[in-house]
């Protein structure tokens, strides 16, 4: 079955970086769109960031354009959202997502998996 496996996320202070990672299993991973999803306690998930199958285009967010960054080996399954500048708004869990099609990437219903999550903390 397809697995999806976030690590790297933590505690980490306002101005700071972070870099997570999500490693897919059980699907070819070059077949599909991924993204990054974000959901904070008492908030809707939202879209963060995508990046289609050959990693030849991404999508932002407005609020962390110019900040964070996705990239993705297909060599090793694994999508990644560098994160830099974080801000305390930035604290949410933060989930990564595949889809075979490049469409209505910001909307999470339209994903087809889904990881776990992984926490990211920014303090202030």
């Amino acid at each position: 079955q397809v697995q999806l496996v976030e690590s790297g996320g933590g505690l980490v202070q306002a101005g700071g970086s972070l870099r997570v990672s999500c490693a897919g299993s059980g699907l070819t991973f070059s077949d599909y769109v991924m993204g990054w999803f974000r959901q904070a306690p008492g908030n809707e998930r939202e879209f963060v960031a995508a990046i289609d199958w050959r990693g030849g285009s991404t999508y932002y967010a407005d609020s962390v354009k110019g900040r964070f960054t996705i990239s993705r080996d297909n060599a090793k399954n694994t999508v990644y959202l560098q994160m830099n500048s974080l801000k305390p708004e930035d604290t949410a869990v933060y989930y990564c997502a595949a889809d075979i099609r490049w469409s209505r990437i910001t909307t999470a219903s339209s994903w087809d998996y889904w990881g776990q999550g992984t926490q990211v903390t920014v303090s202030s």
